[in-house]
C-alpha cells in the first residue's frame, strides 16, 4: 500500500468567496485530491479554506495546522487539525508534513512560509531534516517580482552574472490550478 502524499498550501487569510483567487484555490484544491494527495495548510480561512474545502469537497483528506497563538477556529473543511504551541512550531509542521509545497498569493506570513521551506531546500544541511529537495511551486503572476528580486544575487559575484544562483532552480513557476495540479502529479507519481 502506498503512503497518500500530502502537498502543504501556504496562501493568504484574507480572500474570501467569490473573489477569483479563492475560486482558484479552491479548484487547486479540488484538482489535488482528486489526484490522490492530501491538502495541508494553516487551517483558518481565505486561501487556506478555499484549498481545504475544494479537498474536503472532491473526498480528499485536509489537514490544518493551527496555532495556539491565535484565537480563530479552524475552518469546517478541515478532517484533522493539528494544534501548535507557537508560530515557529506552526511553520516547520507546516513543512513537515509536505511532500510538496505551493505558494498561492498572500502577505508577510506566506512570504515567511515560502521563504523558509526555500531555504531549507537550498541548503543541504537543513534539506536533510525535511527528507531532501521537494517540488516547489508558485503562482508566477503574484510572485514572479519577489524571484525576479531574488534572481539579482547572482549580479553580486563577479563573472557569475549570467548564470541564476542555484536557489532559483528549485522553484517552479506555474500559471494556473491546473498546471500546478498535472505538474505536482508528474513529479509526485514518477
Amino acid at each position: 500500500m502506498s503512503k497518500t502524499r500530502t502537498v502543504t498550501i501556504f496562501g493568504s487569510s484574507l480572500p474570501v468567496n467569490g473573489s477569483a483567487i479563492y475560486s482558484d484555490a479552491l479548484r487547486l484544491g479540488k484538482l489535488l485530491a482528486e489526484a490522490g494527495f492530501a491538502v495541508c495548510n494553516g487551517g483558518y480561512g481565505g486561501l487556506m479554506e478555499a484549498s481545504a474545502r475544494g479537498a474536503y469537497e472532491a473526498g480528499g483528506h485536509t489537514i490544518g495546522v493551527t496555532c495556539d497563538i491565535w484565537t480563530s477556529r479552524v475552518n469546517p473543511w478541515i478532517r484533522e487539525e493539528v494544534r501548535t504551541c507557537s508560530f515557529e512550531q506552526r511553520l516547520m509542521t507546516l513543512i513537515a508534513r509536505g511532500d510538496a509545497y505551493i505558494a498561492l498569493p498572500g502577505g508577510t506570513g506566506t512570504l515567511a512560509e515560502l521563504a523558509l521551506v526555500w531555504e531549507m531546500m537550498n541548503k543541504s544541511r537543513l534539506s536533510e531534516t525535511i527528507g531532501g529537495q521537494k517540488p516547489l511551486l508558485v503562482m508566477a503572476s503574484y510572485w514572479k517580482p519577489v524571484i525576479a528580486c531574488l534572481e539579482q544575487e547572482a549580479r553580486l559575484l563577479p563573472g557569475e552574472s549570467e548564470k541564476p544562483p542555484s536557489a532559483m532552480k528549485i522553484i517552479t513557476l506555474a500559471d494556473t490550478a491546473d498546471e500546478m495540479a498535472e505538474i505536482l502529479h508528474q513529479k509526485l507519481r514518477s
